[in-house]
């Protein structure tokens, strides 16, 4: 027995027309709906989603990425930006570094030449070996170690510390020898100073009277940058030696520095050096600093007030420097600065000043050559003197 098969309906005028009229890329509403129901739940697209996006092909971004990145570095090794790697000339030098930048093991090596000419000895000529240092310096999660030695100094041993450290490098403790929290000047790293020494201020204070400078000790220090960029440093040292050769009792010494408002360009800090603190205190100095970084200059400024055996002290200390860049790799960097020292003992009294100037040449971060010619008075001269300079380095 056959079925009969109901005849089909004809699809009325208006939608035969509607749909001969439609466009071939046009689908009808209502067989999507269609199609849709009959999909499973799974594979359904929502009405009005994007499409599901395809990764590129892997290794497609990476030559951009490296450009990119390599251009980065590139930036930050441009002349005249402190990129010292030691930790013992600048502390901070790795919490700046970007981490995949940051090296396990670091070899540190420096050597500059040095000739002068002096009018306290008929301008002759004296060449000598100024820097001579190697060093090697590891850094794991939260401990750093740096050993440092100057091949041309008398006292070769430079740095050599132990430094702990939490995770965010918020808090550090400091064990070995290491430069004392003391004098903007003596903290700045020898190869970011633009001077070829640090002045006749700094000379008297730290190596004629034995007020801060490199020592053995032990020192905490917290660094927070949330807060203004505030760091504050404190700890004990070794005492210096007597006119008989016998060590004297501990040194302290404590720095604090921030940027107020939060104002990158300018830095201000404090610090004070107490020697035998927990005896006589025979000596003691405070120190106000600041730094104003603008339009390429950078001015340092530095008041210090004191105390010494034969009477008081004060003694003031300015710089000026302006970078020029020349392309990527060469910068020349005009440098000038003025410092004054006054002595105000009952018995001993006298001024001494300094007048400094000249410009260094760089390349990169790798290579210097400084010129400059300074007039200065220093302690136990009877006349100012003119000294002629030139200087060339270079480091690993």
């Amino acid at each position: 027995m056959i079925d009969e098969v109901a005849p089909a309906r004809p699809m009325p005028l208006d939608d035969a027309e509607t749909y001969l009229a439609a466009p071939d890329d046009v689908v009808d509403p209502r067989l999507e709906g269609a199609v849709a129901q009959a999909m499973p739940a799974a594979e359904r697209t929502p009405t009005g989603a994007q499409p599901p996006v395809v990764n590129p092909l892997p290794g497609s971004g990476d030559a951009a990425q490296t450009q990119q990145e390599a251009k980065q570095r590139k930036a930050k090794r441009r002349p005249g930006q402190p990129q010292d790697n030691s930790l013992g000339e600048n502390p901070d030098a790795l919490d700046d570094t970007p981490a995949e930048e940051v090296q396990p093991i670091r070899v540190i090596g420096r050597v500059a030449a040095r000739a002068r000419a002096d009018e306290r000895r008929q301008f002759q000529r004296r060449m000598s070996i100024a820097d001579a240092r190697v060093g090697v310096s590891t850094s794991l999660s939260n401990l750093e170690a740096e050993v440092t030695a100057d091949l041309a100094d008398s006292q070769m041993l430079k740095d050599a510390f132990v430094r702990l450290s939490d995770d965010q490098k918020r808090f550090r403790l400091y064990g070995g020898q290491f430069k004392t929290p003391f004098l903007q000047r003596s903290l700045e790293s020898s190869w970011d100073l633009p001077l070829q020494t640090r002045g006749l201020v700094e000379d008297y204070i730290t190596d004629a009277h034995q007020m801060g400078g490199r020592r053995m000790g032990l020192m905490g220090e917290v660094r927070l940058k949330h807060i203004w960029g505030l760091k504050v440093s404190a700890g004990f040292f070794q005492g210096g030696i007597d006119e008989a050769g016998a060590r004297l009792k501990e040194d302290a010494a404590a720095r604090v520095s921030l940027r107020p408002f939060n104002f990158k360009p300018l830095t201000v800090g404090v610090s004070t050096y107490v020697s035998e603190a927990m005896g006589l205190a025979r000596k003691h100095a405070v120190a106000a600093d600041a730094e104003l970084k603008v339009a390429g200059f950078v001015f340092t400024g530095e008041a210090i007030s004191g105390r010494l055996p034969m009477g008081p002290f004060t003694a003031q200390m300015l710089l000026a420097q302006y970078l020029i860049h020349i392309g990527d790799e060469w910068a020349i960097q005009p440098v000038a600065g003025v410092e004054s020292l006054q002595l105000r003992g009952d018995v001993v009294r006298g001024d001494g000043h300094a007048l400094v100037g000249g410009f260094n040449v760089l390349l990169g971060t790798r290579f210097r050559a400084q010129f400059q010619t300074e007039r200065a008075l220093r302690p136990g001269d009877e006349f100012p003197g003119l000294q002629h300079s030139i200087e060339l380095g270079a480091r690993f």
